[in-house]
């Protein structure tokens, strides 16, 4: 679904969990990530950051390298990606293949008022993934094939990079739980399920 201003962030976000696979984790970038994350259904194999802005990358990569039998899709913003993107680096020399990086990018910073971020002036962040050695990296426009886009960021070796250029208009907050301790326990106790499950 996309509208006269770019993709819609929340049928995307929907789309691209819908059936998610019992192995897939997923970590969330500060702000309207974790929302619309949240909006298509709280799950204990959410790791929602809470004040840790240019965070989600090294925690997913971390995450894909400690669980190399699973997948693991960050889904963070261009603000917050931009305040760490050393971190698209660490993960070209790591090359971690069960990791994908998914950009909802609407050129904003949406979490400090809506200014304009730095890829509303040109920052192009797949090309700054490709130059760092991710192996596949994707552009989404407003044309784009929800199917498709699951596939690669569940399927495609990674590290792999899709960027989606969505709709800045703002969405109602959807509030998963914002207890830290009670999100690490259950995240532990779903990887723990997870793993035996795999060696079962």
């Amino acid at each position: 679904m996309t509208t006269a201003h770019g993709i819609a962030r929340r049928p995307l976000v929907a789309g691209l969990l819908k059936d998610r696979p019992e192995g897939l984790l997923v970590v969330t970038g500060l702000g309207s990530p974790t929302y619309d994350v949240a909006a298509a259904g709280d799950d204990p194999r959410n790791f929602y950051l809470w004040g840790a802005m240019g965070s989600a990358v090294t925690v997913g990569l971390g995450l894909a390298l400690a669980q190399p039998e699973g997948r693991v899709l960050v889904i963070t913003g261009d603000g917050e990606l931009l305040m760490a993107l050393g971190a698209l680096a660490t993960v070209g020399v790591q090359g971690p293949r069960n990791l994908a990086v998914c950009v909802l990018d609407n050129e904003r910073y949406g979490e400090t008022g809506g200014q304009a971020s730095h890829t509303g002036s040109g920052v192009d962040i797949p090309a700054v993934a490709t130059a760092c050695g991710f192996r596949e990296v994707r552009s989404f426009g407003k044309s784009y094939d929800i199917e498709e886009a699951r596939r690669f960021v569940r399927e495609a070796e990674g590290p792999v990079l899709a960027s989606f250029k969505i709709d800045p208009a703002e969405q109602p907050r959807v509030m998963p739980p914002r207890d830290g301790h009670h999100l690490r326990t259950r995240f532990r106790q779903a990887l723990l399920g997870n793993e035996a499950g795999l060696t079962g």
